[in-house]
């Protein structure tokens, strides 16, 4: 018997030296790629003290009225509030796991009626039993399967905080770019209503040399029909300003209404120099250490909690392998042991313990299905920080391509200014065709369009910038 004993206990201590590894934490062990972001010279030369990623979107976006409207997304928006609420839901999971330590405690009420020998209730007097037990049942965590459940709803729950994050920074992303768009079309409208204004006179012009013998109808004709086309596109900047803040307003989740802006070119993303327009300031491109730029994005961190979840649920799906053990007992009183009235104290423990043999294969399968699980998300992890790295990288070269287009978009308009005031002197004069004076006006129409639309491209490269750099989670 002794020797029955002792070829337990060495059986034990075997299984519990077995099992040893399934109390260990998480450690990352994915490597990163070399040079995610690529070998730009403006992110070689950064320091991690000039990233635009450590600026709060409050220091990022200046704008009052853009301020106010990025707070009301941030409190109604539905999306981001049923990021809060999965937040709450991982809280309550995670205080499941952790009170699964404890012993579950039942109040189990029991009692019965019975009679003997025939007799029946009109005549003999019945038996009365009943019983007044806690039931307890306490399951050992001697292999750490509670203890890897716990820490994968650990890693489910920040999990859900940087969905939170995620959902917010483009959340904030969304609003900021929908407001920049609302005030290019109002840029847009400004230069069309000067246009409309500048066509209508050259239009009158026009009629008047008709009139006079001065000119043929074809040109009178001509000139309304590229008025009209003004026209025209007045009424449609005038339907996308309506439908863009219809979009803000469902960002912010109220009812359609007037977006307050403040005019085209306040913002802080673009200034306004006493030679021109520039786009931006070095800072903003001045990105800081690429290794560093991982720990602000949330969906690279949102990537290796995944595999921390993974990692654990490989640990508990092992230790399905291992026994498990259960005390469990009655603690109370009854009146059920032969008939005693009245009751007497009862208690009973019982220790149980279960080990796996054969459970038509489920128990291996679901471990295989935990590992090839982990080896994916590590996969996914790695594609991760190559995306972000990718946008970062285009996010940059959109920012530097606007600031170089701007350059000459400004010029041509300067340019083709000069040579519609030009022209439409000619043409007063008699000295050109109408034809000329078309021309020059839709070029510089076009050209202006071009710089405003430049411009608003550049504000969204700035933006987008901030955001693949993890902007926009404080």
């Amino acid at each position: 018997m002794k020797r029955l004993s002792n070829i337990i206990v060495a059986a034990a201590v075997s299984m519990m030296l077995t099992g040893c590894g399934l109390y260990n934490k998480y450690e990352k062990t994915v490597q990163d790629p070399a040079d995610p972001f690529g070998t730009s010279q403006d992110i070689a030369s950064a320091t991690s003290e000039t990233s635009i990623a450590e600026m709060s979107w409050r220091e990022f976006f200046t704008d009052p009225l853009l301020q106010n409207l990025i707070e009301q997304a941030l409190e109604n928006n539905t999306d981001l509030n049923t990021a809060r609420i999965n937040i709450e839901k991982s809280e309550i999971s995670l205080r499941t796991k952790k009170l699964a330590f404890l012993p579950s405690l039942y109040f189990s009420p029991q009692g019965s009626i019975s009679s003997f020998d025939g007799a029946n209730f009109d005549g003999a007097k019945a038996t009365k039993s009943y019983t007044l037990p806690l039931d307890i049942s306490w399951e050992i965590d001697v292999f750490g399967s509670m203890r890897n459940k716990k820490r994968a709803a650990q890693a489910a729950l920040l999990q859900a905080q940087m969905t939170e994050e995620s959902t917010r920074s483009n959340l904030i992303s969304s609003v900021a770019q929908q407001y920049f768009y609302l005030q290019l079309l109002d840029r847009e409208m400004e230069i069309l209503i000067e246009t409309d204004s500048l066509w209508k006179a050259s239009l009158d012009t026009q009629q008047a040399l008709y009139e006079n013998g001065q000119a043929y109808s074809t040109a009178v004709n001509q000139q309304e029909a590229s008025w009209l086309d003004v026209k025209v596109q007045i009424v449609s900047i005038k339907r996308a300003i309506r439908s863009t803040e219809n979009e803000i307003c469902s960002l912010l989740c109220i009812t359609p209404q007037h977006i307050e802006r403040t005019h085209w070119g306040a913002g802080e993303v673009y200034h306004t120099a006493t030679e021109g327009q520039r786009l931006f300031e070095e800072r903003y491109l001045k990105i800081g250490v690429p290794a560093m730029m991982l720990e602000h994005r949330p969906d690279i961190r949102l990537a290796n909690y995944y595999i921390e979840e993974a990692f654990y649920n490989v640990q508990a799906a092992r230790a399905a392998f291992f026994p498990s053990i259960t005390l469990s007992g009655e603690l109370g009183w009854s009146n059920n042991s032969g008939f005693v009235n009245p009751a007497k104290f009862l208690w009973s423990i019982v220790g149980q313990l279960s080990q796996p043999i054969f459970a038509r294969g489920q128990i291996n399968a679901n471990y295989k299905i935990s590992k090839l699980t982990e080896e994916n998300l590590k996969k996914k992890y790695v594609q991760t920080v190559i995306d972000a790295g990718n946008e970062v990288n285009e996010a940059i070269a959109d920012c530097q391509a606007a600031r170089a287009y701007h350059q000459y978009y400004h010029r041509q308009v300067e340019v083709l200014h000069e040579a519609y005031k030009g022209t439409h002197e000619l043409m007063d004069n008699g000295k050109a065709k109408y034809l000329e004076v078309l021309t020059a006006q839709e070029s510089l129409l076009s050209a202006q369009l071009n710089e405003a639309s430049n411009l608003y491209n550049g504000a969204q490269a700035v933006i987008s910038l901030y955001i693949a750099l993890g902007g926009g989670t404080k």
